[in-house]
């Protein structure tokens, strides 16, 4: 009867027993692999799949660590020469405390992703318009269930942008580089009712200045040497959404253009005499402060007051350490599968690390070291000799991006985290014989937030 069951459910089922030998095969597993059961049922995963090894074989590998491993995304082409996809759960089998075995549960997502591959490059085809190539026309894919984190300020400010998206009013993103604030953008705009709209994103330090206007706002020709009739970017947003990502550095006269197109919502395109209508939610981010932008000239005051009505500021990621080990983990299910490995986790000592470390370049620099340790791995584990030099030597010396033990007596939270980054500020110049942008390189941060954060505690 047991077999019955297992062999009419639409996923794949395999087991083995702990000599890796098949126990179960049902007619789904047999079809995903192009097999027949009888060719797989009592014999050893070897005999029957000479391209794996202990290191590939999921089966084997839960088998040898007695830790499961779930979701793991799978691509590979049977023994027909069909493409198969598909998302595998691969759980031990331990009776009466004993491991005997393992069950791998495998869902085909073949169709599935056929199917959105077809239906995206259907939508580029028909809304996606040509435009400037600093700029993005996209599809906006994420949405806020996207957004992993358990740290309570980040759920707050999920809630907070998800009842904000609802509505047109302006919002201003403030976040430090890689904190993922486009992540947010994005999420807002597909749970609002302009999700079925155009998204266009566009960072105002991406381009010359002198090409800014007529991007954001439209040409006419003959209004200067080569201008043709083009739409800006407001146009082709209309009735979407348009993110102006570091919008501290438009240039102050283009602000005012922009604080027209806020209230009036209306657009003049460059050399034109006449206005044109526009619906377009606009979102804004900084990685600076904007109050400290307004002081220094960098933002008018009245755009200022005009974007700021709904401010969503990310935390940075040395504020969020319970999130880290959540993130690891999502980074190396997705490089898993891209990279085709079976790695299943970071070892205690680069969680030790990872909690000290204080992640100047955020929840994006720690992508990319999980990356970089999925490259050059020969085990299943992340260890310490995976990690970049950098992290490594940390281990050895307190460097200048440790956060060692503080006394915090008296002390807010703020002052702590503002004496620690004028502490790695002062180091980091140091070492760079107080050249600026070698010393933001060093601090991976864009060389205008070191200048402002030198301003800010140096002044």
């Amino acid at each position: 009867m047991l077999e019955a069951i297992l062999g009419t459910i639409d996923e794949g089922i395999h087991v083995v027993n702990q000599e890796g030998i098949t126990i179960f095969y049902n007619h789904v597993a047999a079809k995903h692999d192009g097999l027949q059961v009888e060719e797989v049922l009592n014999r050893h995963l070897f005999d029957v799949f000479p391209s794996l090894n202990r290191e590939s074989s999921t089966l084997l590998k839960v088998i040898e660590t007695g830790r499961p491993i779930i979701n793991q995304h799978q691509q590979y082409t049977n023994k027909n020469g069909l493409q198969v996809v598909t998302v595998n759960t691969t759980l031990p089998i331990i009776v009466n405390g004993k491991l005997v075995g393992a069950v791998e549960i495998a869902k085909d997502i073949s169709k599935i992703k056929h199917l959105s591959e077809k239906l995206i490059d259907l939508q580029s085809q028909v809304k996606a318009p040509v435009i400037n190539k600093s700029s993005k026309v996209v599809q906006a894919k994420f949405q806020f269930n996207d957004i992993i984190t358990q740290d309570p300020k980040m759920k707050k400010l999920i809630e907070l942008a998800k009842k904000a998206s609802f509505t047109d009013s302006p919002i201003l993103i403030e976040g430090e580089t890689g904190t993922g604030k486009e992540l947010f953008v994005q999420s807002i705009h597909n749970h609002s009712p302009r999700r079925d709209q155009p998204f266009i994103a566009q960072n105002c330090a991406a381009i010359p200045v002198p090409l800014l206007e007529g991007i954001l706002f439209g040409t006419v020709k003959g209004s200067f040497t080569g201008a043709e009739n083009r739409p800006g970017l407001f146009e082709l947003a209309h009735n979407g959404t348009l993110f102006l990502d570091e919008i501290n550095s438009m240039p102050i006269e283009l602000q005012a253009k922009l604080l027209r197109v806020l209230q009036d919502g209306i657009v003049r395109r460059v050399g034109d005499t006449f206005d044109r209508r526009v619906n377009v939610r606009v979102i804004v981010a900084t990685n600076v402060n904007p109050i400290e932008a307004v002081k220094n000239g960098a933002i008018r005051s009245d755009l200022y007051y005009r974007i700021n009505v709904v401010h969503l500021k990310i935390p940075p990621l040395r504020e969020r350490l319970e999130d880290i080990p959540l993130l690891s983990k999502y980074f190396i299910q997705k490089y898993n599968y891209r990279f085709q490995k079976l790695i299943i986790g970071v070892s205690p000592q680069v969680e030790k690390i990872f909690q000290k470390y204080f992640w100047p370049g955020n929840v994006r620099e720690l992508e990319h070291v999980i990356e970089y340790a999925m490259n050059i791995i020969e085990g299943d584990t992340i260890e310490l000799l995976n990690l970049p030099e950098h992290l490594q030597s940390l281990e050895k010396e307190k460097d200048y991006l440790f956060c060692n033990d503080i006394d915090i007596e008296d002390k807010s939270l703020r002052d702590i985290l503002d004496n620690i980054e004028k502490e790695l500020i002062t180091k980091a110049l140091k070492v760079e014989n107080n050249n600026i942008k070698k010393a933001a390189k060093r601090l991976k941060i864009p060389r205008q937030t070191l200048q402002y954060k030198i301003m800010k505690y140096f002044k």
